[in-house]
């Protein structure tokens, strides 16, 4: 089948040959033929975007996705391999909006979800011609006649029959989970995603004052120091946070005194005055002054009656701030874990664009990180930051528009993966 290769002969030349011969011959063709259509082999394959050019990541997942098929196939079963096109989410959306200027969820709603439905429809497979060469040029065996798009209505109604199927079966639940979620684009992205995105930008580093509401001698008249990178959740905290078993330094300054983290003690004190120590399980328990009451409308009696107190956690770093850590449940995987524990509500003032809405009226319109240096001069005007500094770390933006993203609560539909099914035989598996 094979003639010898000439010294002369290059390696693009060689696969271009051995191309052209299975053309010739069908090889692909006669693989499916040759093998009874009563010995099925599905093969479920992760479609592509359209909307850009193959890239190293597609050729290596291509090439495993061609070698479980012939592996099948060698094994004597029929393996039917349609071409996909994935046609939906951020990419295409992403594209078009960039294409039309459209700055955010308004302007698309301003110039009709219809429109810009069908400009998505209409530029989603700009890249097939493509796509097609460089999956021939790769060697796989695929069938482009016969493939599928997922915004063919029949493959759409077959996702929302599986989803039915599930739901009927009680494996759907809604429920919050913490996301990484782009304004600009007003979508939760995936964790893939995400990684794609980090780079090092400055964060305002806010320590605040938080006075103890206590009788007691050794906590009257006296406030814990509490850090933050995020002054736009301040008005989502419900709580704050110590190590029970780390060591806390109460310093008098300038006739305050101010509960700390002993070893984060010289980072904040050139000269410390401490008058007392304690454990961070001493602390626990305690109730503090909130920086804000606006949230208290917006959850249970019996939640607002754990808020704005100390509780333990193991969490707690004295890599960086002050050994007390400011906890807002609706922003933060850590804060969210803490406030379902203690089940103390929720409370995010955000709109889909990120901005703030008539829930904090005084920065309603603001977008979240645009409004750090209004909240910060205000928190500052009420005597209730202690120090503010800058800091630069590794954080992550949306990969295709550059802002930076929000971890924040959202209600969504899951599948729960781990719950047990029983199967018409009456067999229960996990």
């Amino acid at each position: 089948m094979f003639r010898e290769v000439k010294k002369e002969e290059t390696f693009p030349q060689i696969e271009e040959r051995v191309l052209a011969l299975w053309d010739k011959d069908e090889s692909f063709k006669k693989s499916l033929d040759s093998r009874p259509e009563t010995e099925p082999y599905t093969f479920y394959d992760g479609p592509p975007f359209a909307t850009g050019l193959p890239h190293y990541g597609h050729l290596l997942a291509g090439t495993i996705k061609d070698i479980v098929p012939r592996y099948w196939t060698m094994k004597g079963k029929r393996v039917p391999r349609g071409f996909g096109w994935d046609c939906h989410g951020l990419p295409i959306e992403s594209l078009v909006q960039n294409e039309l200027g459209l700055a955010g969820v308004a302007e698309i709603q301003k110039l009709g979800v219809d429109k810009f439905n069908e400009t998505c429809r209409g530029k989603v497979l700009k890249y097939t011609s493509e796509w097609k060469k460089t999956v021939r040029r790769m060697g796989r065996w695929v069938d482009f006649d016969k493939g599928y798009k997922t915004m063919d209505k029949n493959f759409m109604e077959s996702v929302w029959w599986v989803f039915k199927q599930c739901f009927d079966k009680g494996l759907i639940y809604q429920g919050y989970r913490i996301q990484p979620y782009s304004p600009a684009l007003a979508t939760p992205l995936s964790n893939f995603e995400t990684n794609q995105g980090y780079k090092d930008r400055q964060d305002p580093s806010l320590t605040l004052i938080f006075p103890i509401n206590s009788s007691e001698p050794k906590f009257k008249d006296t406030s814990i120091l509490v850090w933050t990178t995020t002054p736009w959740t301040l008005y989502s905290n419900f709580c704050i946070v110590v190590g029970p078993d780390m060591d806390y330094n109460l310093v008098e300054q300038d006739g305050k005194k101010y509960w700390i983290a002993a070893s984060r003690t010289a980072a904040y004190f050139k000269n410390p005055n401490i008058v007392d120590t304690c454990k961070g399980s001493e602390l626990v328990g305690k109730d503090y002054e909130p920086l804000s009451r606006i949230s208290d409308a917006f959850v249970t009696p019996d939640q607002l009656s754990r808020h704005y107190k100390i509780y333990p956690a193991d969490y707690v770093s004295t890599e960086d701030g002050t050994g007390a850590v400011h906890t807002a449940p609706s922003f933060g995987e850590e804060d969210f874990q803490k406030g379902a524990e203690l089940d103390l509500g929720l409370f995010d003032p955000l709109d889909t664009e990120g901005k703030f809405t008539d829930k904090v009226p005084m920065w309603k319109g603001l977008g979240a990180k645009e409004a750090d240096k209004e909240i910060i001069r205000y928190f500052k005007e009420q005597g209730r930051v202690f120090k503010q500094d800058v800091i630069v770390h590794s954080y992550p933006h949306c990969w295709r528009t550059g802002v930076p993203l929000i971890y924040r609560a959202l209600k969504t539909w899951f599948l729960k993966i781990d719950a047990p099914v029983t199967s018409k035989d009456g067999v229960t598996k996990t």
